[in-house]
């Protein structure tokens, strides 16, 4: 079946506090896409940002992000009227995120509904805290912790918290109670929110294409908690860190900074802790994006405290072993593998033996001639997602303006166009007529945006992850023009005649 879709990340969706909501413009956003045809919705990770303001460096890999909670579903709920954040000043610039500004305020507008909240507990609370009780009890006072610590990394902390000693743990919880249950609370509110825009995206024939990062952050409830599995010493400080060795892109290679998994430890309980990670994440999205699939063959480590990456060394990963287990336990999985960069023959194996469908990105095929892998006619099988670009590649427009004369040359011959002006239009057309089941683009490459509007640009630091659109972005003339698209390559989705019994979340923004 041929179908397409757009990436979006939830927190650039349109909003008046600052940044993206898990609100009415999410589920505007559902109804845009069923109404231009597309089926999927890609989104970025849903956990809280950490170093650098990124979703792939969070303080947990299970936890939701706090900025992306509705205030006005909290006030339908009666825990916050419109004068605790709507009197607030959440941006000076609309078309980027202030994450310095949400880190001030967001917090304090969630203790005043958690302080209402806690008159009267819905009586889904206590199922909730039972059912997330694996990760939810050490996020938690994680979270509690690190806020009595002004913010400060675990390994700041006191050496006896640092290293999870049993009797500092204990007093820890008994101490900071009432600001464990106050982010038990946050992860309430997101996961309810969550599901609810999940069920309605379903029952519009949208599904929501979700995100892994491979690594966890340092500074995250896990390795603090589970150090075991992780390559630590004796004092919970990394051996080797995770990155990538220096290419045409990064002559000093990619320095992640990640903790690297003890897959050793891991493979002795038959890898029980990822086969809980993935069924935690199957169950939060529709589709699982795996980001970083090449490390799963062999991974890239290096010394930790090395300033760049060009010394490391790469070394054997789990390989099928893995993947053979999530079969055994999950039967299908609808997995995406992100094989982008250093892609070797065994890590095509790998990709061929779990049936995976990985990654074409259109941006790629264009530096080198005929035989490149990411030209649509190279395409050896349609079992793959053809991508104009990613959130980690510049909008069409930028990378124009950052190609070569060569390479624009090749791309206007290929997509047979006479102005560098065309490209993007023909890019995306190009995805769309190839031959792969699902094409998927960024919403800037619908709007024709700016370099200005890319996601993120790897390996640096500041300026990344602030991208926003407004509810004049969504027109239904652009509506229409995607439709037109996915009605000539045969891409349309079969659209949901009825509306939904029940869509609680969205009427109740709409009484605002």
């Amino acid at each position: 079946m041929r179908e397409s879709g757009i990436l979006l990340p939830i927190s650039a969706l349109p909003s008046r506090h600052g940044i993206g909501k898990l609100g009415k413009a999410a589920f505007d956003f559902v109804d845009f896409l069923a109404k231009s045809g597309c089926r999927y919705w890609q989104i970025l990770p849903l956990s809280p940002t950490g170093y650098g303001d990124s979703p792939y460096q969070s303080c947990s890999v299970f936890a939701g992000n706090p900025y992306l909670i509705d205030f006005d579903l909290l006030a339908a709920k009666g825990w916050l009227c419109s004068a605790d954040y709507d009197g607030l000043e959440w941006d000076t610039d609309a078309s980027k995120i202030d994450y310095e500004r949400l880190y001030r305020q967001v917090l304090p507008v969630l203790q005043i509904a958690f302080r209402n909240f806690q008159k009267r507990k819905p009586s889904g609370y206590r199922k909730f805290c039972t059912v997330h009780k694996r990760w939810l009890d050490c996020y938690a006072l994680f979270m509690a912790i690190k806020t009595a610590n002004n913010g400060k990394p675990w390994f700041e902390w006191d050496p006896s918290l640092a290293q999870y000693e049993a009797s500092a743990v204990a007093t820890a919880k008994k101490q900071y109670a009432e600001e464990i249950a106050f982010h038990q609370f946050i992860q309430y509110c997101f996961f309810t929110q969550w599901e609810a825009l999940k069920q309605y995206a379903n029952d519009h024939g949208i599904q929501i294409v979700g995100d892994i990062p491979i690594y966890a952050a340092y500074d995250s409830a896990e390795v603090w908690a589970e150090p075991k599995l992780f390559q630590l010493d004796d004092e919970k400080r990394p051996t080797v860190v995770a990155g990538c060795p220096p290419d045409a892109f990064a002559t000093t290679g990619q320095l992640w900074g990640n903790p690297i998994w003890n897959w050793d430890a891991m493979k002795a309980n038959g890898y029980q802790w990822w086969l809980n990670r993935l069924a935690f994440t199957m169950n939060l999205y529709d589709v699982v994006r795996i980001d970083h699939f090449r490390g799963f063959e062999r991974y890239y480590a290096v010394p930790y405290g090395a300033q760049t990456a060009e010394h490391g060394k790469w070394y054997k990963g789990p390989d099928y072993a893995l993947w053979q287990a999530a079969k055994a336990r999950f039967g299908t999985m609808h997995v995406i593998a992100e094989d982008l960069g250093n892609i070797t023959p065994a890590v095509i194996r790998l990709l061929k033996r779990t049936g995976f469908p990985g990654m074409k990105v259109l941006q790629f095929g264009f530096d080198s001639d005929a035989q490149n892998p990411y030209l649509p006619h190279s395409f050896a099988t349609p079992n793959c997602i053809c991508y104009t670009g990613t959130h980690d590649n510049p909008t069409l427009r930028g990378w124009i303006k950052s190609n070569s004369a060569q390479t624009n040359a090749y791309a206007m011959q290929y997509l047979a166009v006479k102005k560098e002006s065309q490209l993007p239009k023909a890019m995306v057309r190009a995805a769309w007529s190839s031959i792969a089941n699902i094409a998927i683009a960024p919403i800037q490459d619908f709007f024709n945006a700016p370099p200005s509007d890319r996601i993120n640009t790897p390996s640096t630091l500041g300026g990344n992850w602030c991208y926003r659109t407004a509810e004049t972005d969504y027109t239904e003339k652009l509506c229409k023009k995607i439709r037109k698209l996915n009605d000539t390559y045969g891409r349309t989705a079969s659209t949901v005649s009825s509306e939904p019994a029940d869509v609680p979340a969205k009427e109740a923004v709409q009484k605002q």
